[in-house]
């Protein structure tokens, strides 16, 4: 038995062939877009990284427990910043924040310092749900990953004008 092939123009002469010439119309088929919130068929929306930080940070600093973001240094770094002229009005909410975002998706890392007697099982828990809930809903793009860094604990006696000044007004800065 021999095979016959079709040529182009030529409609198959076996099923096979059908099925064979069926796969190579569906290969060159361009896959259709895939559409979600950002992506519709009237256009992309893109959301920069520094957006997505700053609604990491302000569901981190609303969870209970939470004294500060980031490490010491950058929250002395960031003190200092906004005592100079000019730098009070900068909005440092993203601080302690870092993310990784694609076209659809997005992991988040935090660095916090807790209150403590708090459990920082729970605190990291609370922060996770807080972050997921908040990026998800305000952005559409999906959380997959918050990884949480704890830098510090603060003590009830240790107010040294070490904690995060953003949750400071600026009136009590000076």
């Amino acid at each position: 038995m021999t095979a016959t092939t079709s040529t182009p123009g030529q409609l198959p002469k076996t099923p096979e062939e059908q099925k064979q010439a069926d796969k190579a119309a569906e290969a060159n088929t361009p896959e259709p877009k895939q559409l979600d919130a950002l992506h519709t068929e009237l256009g992309d929306t893109t959301i920069a990284d520094q957006v997505v930080e700053k609604i990491a940070g302000l569901a981190t600093r609303e969870v209970e427990g939470v004294y500060a973001m980031g490490s010491a240094a950058g929250r002395a770094l960031s003190g200092l910043a906004q005592r100079l002229p000019g730098q009070a009005a900068k909005n440092t909410v993203g601080s302690g924040v870092s993310i990784e975002k694609g076209e659809r998706q997005t992991a988040v890392e935090v660095s916090v310092v807790v209150e403590y007697g708090v459990s920082i099982v729970e605190v990291a828990d609370n922060i996770r749900e807080s972050i997921i809930t908040a990026v998800e809903h305000a952005t559409g793009l999906e959380v997959v990953e918050v990884n949480i860094t704890v830098t510090d604990v603060h003590l009830p006696d240790e107010d040294t004008g070490d904690g995060d000044t953003s949750q400071k007004s600026p009136d009590r800065l000076a």
